[in-house]
């Protein structure tokens, strides 16, 4: 029998028309390979998503989760410096809870044209990064 598996998902709101999109492409995709998301939650933008994370993942019925937003292109640095922060931070949460987050935030210094081509496949992706270390957990241990 297959285990099913419960999800969450974060999501920022800063770029939210384009985010919806991409959180309708993950719930999609969960569902078609018998996922259940189980939560969505809206924060408002990236730096906000590993405490919406942690939280989460704290929930013993929560198995993986997924992170979905845009950090685009901006006329300083502060969107890269923000973006190695909340990817060090996700990666680092990973390891401490051991469980998978997908990560299907674009970006950083995306540009508004690059956005839209790439909404579906990270969100898609983001979704079998997490279904791939589930269903090979046990080949970790």
């Amino acid at each position: 029998m297959q285990k099913i598996h419960q999800i969450a998902i974060v999501a920022g709101s800063f770029h939210r028309k384009h985010v919806e999109t991409m959180m309708e492409s993950a719930v999609t995709t969960a569902k078609e390979h018998n996922i259940v998301v189980r939560e969505q939650v809206w924060v408002s933008g990236s730096m906000e998503k590993p405490l919406a994370l942690k939280s989460l993942l704290q929930k013993p019925t929560i198995s993986g989760a997924i992170a979905l937003g845009i950090i685009e292109n901006g006329q300083t640095a502060h969107g890269r410096v923000m973006a190695e922060a909340v990817f060090k931070t996700i990666l680092d949460l990973q390891l401490e809870m051991m469980k998978p987050i997908g990560v299907g935030i674009l970006g950083p210094e995306i540009n508004k044209e690059q956005i839209q081509e790439r909404l579906v496949p990270h969100a898609q992706n983001a979704v079998l990064a997490v279904l791939s270390v589930l269903e090979n957990v046990a080949e970790f241990r």
